[in-house]
């Protein structure tokens, strides 16, 4: 069935030409059922899947209620990790490009708290951080939520697994009634429906069959017999994913397995709540960019990793609850992509397998690898190398203009170039392995928009 078009809602001409631009004509199943709802001011429950469109469904309406010529802070979205955060208050930004002037401002922790009260000197409209960070400032008083009209907790099953349900309720007695009240979550737990009840008044209701994940997502169960790294690596060498989030249940596991696909020459890097932000963004960004194809992860750190076309997630852990297998495999398959889930399990956890693959709405059939070769870690190398360049959107840098800039001499050409990443004060850009050395000197020897800028491969 055809979905509706945006322009069959209620929605002011230069939003829905931004929309447009941006590649958003038709509405995902998420919102084309809540947005209705949405823009009428009415509090909601949305159970969705992650990369089902959610944040364009809250982020619509919010923005079209900002008050542009005011600086107070007028839309407060929640969020369980700093990763996920970015990644909102990346998409409220591009969304709200047709309205001059409008500030979305992440405010998380792991980075200096200082930088984040100098920007809040000079206000913002919207405001997306995690419960803690968002705390501090209110206790330091260098945030107000007088003026918020719009409240999301984005994920918020994840942000109550986490143990921030005082903290969310204490930046809800911060904010001033009446206002608009949306909770987004991928599944509803009892703990959910509390905390809906406290914060939403008269909420509707909206429920998101994943019908996409469930056509293009296949699963399988994989008992382990003998040493698990031998049934993992023999899995790669038969699937030989191109990207993949292989997950463990601590860190420690993480490094173990990371370490030793590295030992024999896997290209693997690890994601858990030990990195600091900068190297967490770094791993994040490289993988997104094709420069890693296996990234070792907690559920955690994992949380708010959006990679478009990923290819498979690997349960070398089994998860404890079906929630959160539900949200790993969630992770791939989406929008209509097509993704592999692969777990692993041993003859004593084959019960907790069969209540995993029940929670997904899948038979449950126990295979083995005993057919499958061991992987080659030639066959799993990145096509990508992804350079580091040290200037970002302060320096006013654009993706074409690194383009350009690598293009410029005519010895690499524009079909080499990958996708392009741009941060406050860096920026990525992935070249095919082959003229990786080629684009490094290409970039330190010449200048961006007329000014010198420092190049490296990131490790």
């Amino acid at each position: 069935m055809t979905s509706k078009p945006f322009t069959t809602l209620p929605i002011p001409a230069p939003l829905i030409e931004n929309l447009d631009t941006l590649g958003y004509r038709h509405m995902t199943p998420v919102q084309e059922q809540s947005l209705p709802s949405l823009l009428e001011g009415r509090d909601a429950v949305v159970r969705a899947q992650t990369g089902s469109g959610k944040t364009l469904a809250f982020g619509i309406g919010m923005i079209m209620k900002l008050a542009g010529n005011e600086t107070d802070v007028q839309g407060v979205v929640l969020c369980p990790t700093r990763e996920l955060a970015e990644q909102v208050a990346g998409e409220l930004r591009r969304l709200a490009r047709h309205r001059p002037n409008v500030k979305v401002l992440t405010l998380c922790g792991g980075v200096p708290l200082a930088p984040q009260r100098d920007s809040l000197t000079y206000g913002a409209h919207i405001v997306v951080g995690t419960p803690g960070r968002i705390l501090d400032h209110l206790g330091k008083k260098t945030l107000s939520l007088s003026k918020v009209h719009t409240l999301v907790l984005d994920e918020a099953d994840r942000m109550l697994d986490l143990g921030f349900h005082d903290a969310i309720m204490q930046i809800a007695s911060h904010l001033t009634s009446p206002r608009q009240n949306l909770l987004f979550s991928a599944t509803f737990p009892e703990t959910i429906a509390a905390i809906a009840s406290a914060l939403l008044r008269d909420p509707v209701t909206v429920e998101v069959e994943d019908s996409a994940t469930e056509v293009t997502l296949t699963q399988h169960f994989f008992k382990v017999r003998g040493e698990k790294s031998a049934t993992f690596l023999r899995l790669l060498g038969h699937y030989t994913p191109e990207s993949a989030v292989v997950f463990c249940n601590t860190k420690a596991g993480c490094d173990a397995l990371a370490l030793e696909l590295t030992e024999q020459g896997y290209d693997a890097a690890v994601l858990h709540g030990d990195l600091r932000q900068g190297e967490r963004t770094e791993v994040l960004t490289r993988f997104a960019l094709g420069g890693i194809r296996l990234l070792i992860a907690t559920d955690v750190a994992a949380r708010g990793l959006d990679i478009k076309e990923l290819g498979a997630v690997i349960n070398f852990d089994l998860p404890e609850k079906p929630e959160t297998y539900l949200h790993r495999i969630g992770r791939t398959a989406r929008a209509g992509s097509t993704g592999m889930a692969l777990t692993l399990f041993t003859p004593k956890q084959q019960s907790a397998a069969e209540r995993l693959a029940s929670a997904s709405g899948t038979p449950f059939v126990s295979e083995d690898v005993s057919g499958f070769a061991p992987a080659d870690p030639a066959l799993l190398l990145p096509r990508f190398a992804v350079l580091r360049i040290d200037g970002g959107r302060k320096q006013k840098l654009r993706p074409g203009d690194l383009l350009g800039a690598l293009c410029a001499s005519g010895d690499i050409d524009g079909q080499s170039v990958g996708s392009i990443a741009i941060h406050d004060t860096f920026a990525y850009v992935a070249v095919e392995q082959g003229v990786a050395d080629s684009a490094l000197q290409q970039l330190n020897r010449g200048k961006i928009k007329g000014k010198k800028f420092r190049a490296r491969i990131t490790p």
